[in-house]
């Protein structure tokens, strides 16, 4: 008698752990019940993913998506609407919201909000404060918790831990990987005087290469001393990359595709819409964070989507705000990467996927094997798309990217089995859980 599955991908290229091919995937109550050749066995759907490669289901691990609070900018229900339409198949998601999300109740808020509303699944990063030090260890083991975050630079939000001993006072209570905004906040105030009113491009003189590597090199001092792990979001410099190749027992870091793609020159034609921090660079940080990821230096990707209006974007610097969208366009942009010769295919599935299993230890999660969860990433490789503004699922309605032509596009996502988006639609209404965590799995 033929086996019989929920779904089943058919003739699709995989890539997984085994490298690329063809082959089909099974799918039963939502998780990966096998790969290879299916040709005989039913299922209630079956799709055909001929000329299509299937990916494990990307994982943006730096997202904000404003509620509670600003949800004039974002809204949990929007930012996974634009996430789940650019194959984005589960966020972590900020805590500099409003309350900032550093407690208990306030984690559960937001997971209360999300379930079965949110388009992809999702976890919360917890806010790390003087006040809350010393119960990091047990917020970092809730439910839905993705770690704990800290911000050392000051940026859109109320977080802020500047200080090596308020870092210390959170690291030597963690037992997960906590994660960092790495910019030192003394030097940015040494250095206020040099933004100019009005030019977006005095942006990263302002917060420069010395503000970003100074904390990063602070922070992994507290890390050793403490005995701490560490993740060091959204690396901007160069000499940030050749610190970090020395420290990987201890570090492990995120590039974004924003510092990959654009650089200092861009200021001129986009302003305030790359006013982002860390700041887009000069080309030689592009070509340094490359280096990174030629290098397996960078461990992740992350989108750091953080919306705001037109209409807040078009303040004059420096009065406008920091942030961009990006969770829609992560996996377009580094497909276009990837055909570029930037970066190999399995390299893009290591660092989406993968990368963050690893890490942060989903349950579950990040790969294509059996007993995993049904996430799908499913893309043509060879499709040419022009980005658009009009394309956008976030509130905000805009991209920094609106105008260009990429090679790459993502014609589906699956969660958990069930087929979210294809084909630029939303097909299945809001079904998102929160992500399982092997440190901090339920009893």
């Amino acid at each position: 008698m033929a086996a019989t599955y929920d779904l089943i991908l058919t003739g699709g290229t995989v890539v997984n752990h085994d490298g690329q091919g063809v082959r089909d995937i099974a799918v039963k109550d939502g998780r990966i019940a096998g790969i290879g050749d299916f040709k005989t066995a039913s299922a209630g759907q079956t799709i055909d993913c001929r000329g299509l490669h299937v990916l494990p289901g990307v994982v943006d691990s730096q997202v904000h998506f404003r509620e509670p609070g600003l949800e004039h900018k974002e809204d949990l229900e929007t930012g996974s609407r634009a996430a789940v339409l650019g194959g984005v198949t589960a966020v972590f998601e900020m805590p500099n919201t409003k309350p900032l999300t550093t407690s208990e109740a306030a984690l559960a808020d937001k997971v209360r909000r999300a379930t079965n509303r949110m388009h992809c699944d999702f976890a919360f990063w917890v806010g790390g404060t003087r006040e809350n030090a010393k119960d990091v260890g047990e917020l970092e083991r809730l439910p839905a918790a993705a770690g704990i975050k800290v911000f050392m630079g000051s940026s859109t939000g109320d977080l802020l831990v500047e200080d090596d001993e308020g870092v210390a006072s959170i690291l030597m209570n963690t037992r997960r990987r906590a994660a960092f905004h790495s910019e030192d906040e003394f030097r940015l105030r040494e250095r206020l005087g040099e933004q100019v009113e009005g030019d977006p491009s005095s942006h990263p003189v302002w917060r420069d290469e010395i503000a970003a590597l100074r904390c990063t090199e602070r922070l992994v001092r507290i890390a050793r001393a403490v005995r701490a792990r560490i993740h060091v979001l959204h690396i901007s410099t160069a000499e940030e990359i050749a610190f970090l190749e020395k420290h990987k027992d201890v570090a492990s870091c995120e590039a974004t595709p924003h510092h990959l793609t654009l650089a200092a020159d861009d200021y001129a034609r986009l302003g305030t819409l790359i006013q982002m921090n860390p700041p887009v660079r000069e080309s030689r940080h592009r070509d340094g964070v490359w280096h990174g990821i030629s290098q397996g230096i960078i461990d992740v990707l992350g989108s750091d989507h953080a919306p705001h209006t037109l209409e807040e974007k078009a303040k004059p610097y420096p009065a406008s705000p920091s942030g961009m969208t990006g969770v829609q366009t992560l996996v377009p942009i580094m497909l276009d990467h990837v055909n570029a010769g930037r970066l190999t295919l399995e390299r893009f599935v290591d660092l989406s996927s993968h990368g963050p299993q690893r890490l942060f230890g989903m349950a579950r999660k990040g790969r294509i094997a059996a007993g995993y969860d049904a996430d799908f990433t499913i893309v043509d490789l060879k499709r040419r798309e022009t980005i658009t503004n009009a394309q956008a699922g976030s509130k905000a309605g805009w991209t920094p990217y609106h105008g260009k032509e990429v090679t790459g596009w993502p014609v589906g996502t699956i969660v958990r089995g069930n087929r979210i988006m294809w084909e630029g639609e939303i097909v299945t209404p809001g079904q998102g859980q929160p992500v399982l965590f092997s440190e901090a799995l339920p009893a």
